[in-house]
């Protein structure tokens, strides 16, 4: 008696565990149609860039050419200290830039001192980007969590509130997802996350096997899951995806047979370091 009264008990704990996992990796699954636009292109990554060439990633001749090709674009935005704007991806200039400065830092007058990659572009502001894109093309909005990030999230939100074009917002930062949810309710929302475990990301364990599987989609409740095609099969969102109808979104394709595999599982692809054919949906 005492032994089965045991393992009911282990059998109401593991149900209860699993009910709770699945609680807290549920996104939002009610918005899949306002996802198709971004599925009808494939979405240049920080632009259709070359960082080798005069249209470095996330420069303005790297926007013009997705838009007059025909892609969709991704980008990403941070604060410099003097609460500008900008589309600039690390935390640091010293990748793109050559120099050992954190953006955040940075006022944007110091900013247009450097050059990005092999050329002479600058570091653009995020208002200057908008006004090459234009609605042309769908617009994935990337809030960096360097510096700031409610802040940032808040000035970001702001200036897209009178922005004509289509455009969806995401970020590896869930409170800046659910900062989206409670304040821009009506705006397409992606959580952006990959094994950080695998890219040994520089983050506590636990915060790393909490993000990696997806575990805070309950306070942000994302539309779409952008994750990392290479770890597609991490089990957390492995579940997600079973369990609930999600759009998913890959980053970040870089070769035909790359796409090829991910177009099994994702319906929206972002990719850099090729020229995929034009997508027909």
């Amino acid at each position: 008696m005492v032994t089965a009264i045991i393992l009911i008990s282990i059998c109401v704990f593991v149900v209860m565990m699993c009910l709770l996992l699945l609680y807290c990796i549920a996104p939002n699954t009610g918005r899949k149609s306002q996802m198709t636009v971004f599925e009808e292109k494939y979405i240049a990554h920080r632009g259709l860039f070359d960082n080798r060439s005069s249209a470095p990633e996330n420069s303005i001749p790297a926007f013009k050419k997705a838009v007059e090709n025909g892609y969709g674009i991704e980008l990403d935005v941070q604060l410099t200290s003097d609460h500008q704007l900008v589309v600039f991806h690390d935390e640091t200039l010293k990748r793109m830039c050559g120099v050992e400065r954190i953006l955040h830092k940075c006022t944007f007058s110091e900013l247009q001192l450097y050059t990005l990659a092999e050329s002479e572009e600058k570091i653009p502001l995020f208002e200057d980007v908008l006004k090459i894109i234009d609605g042309k093309v769908p617009l994935i909005v990337e809030v960096k969590s360097e510096g700031d990030w409610k802040e940032t999230t808040k000035v970001m939100a702001e200036m897209m509130d009178d922005y004509q074009g289509v455009y969806c917002m995401e970020s590896f930062h869930p409170f800046a997802v659910e900062w989206f949810r409670k304040n821009r309710p009506n705006i397409i929302r992606g959580q952006l996350s990959t094994n950080y475990f695998k890219d040994e990301i520089k983050r506590k364990w636990y915060e790393r096997f909490v993000l990696t599987n997806l575990m805070l989609n309950f306070k942000s409740k994302p539309d779409f899951i952008a994750y990392n095609h290479l770890w597609r099969n991490q089990w957390g969102y492995r579940l997600c995806r079973k369990f609930f109808d999600v759009e998913n979104v890959a980053w970040t394709i870089k070769n035909s047979d790359e796409l090829r595999k991910a177009e099994e599982v994702f319906q929206i692809i972002i990719f850099d370091s090729f020229i995929p054919d034009r997508r027909i949906k």
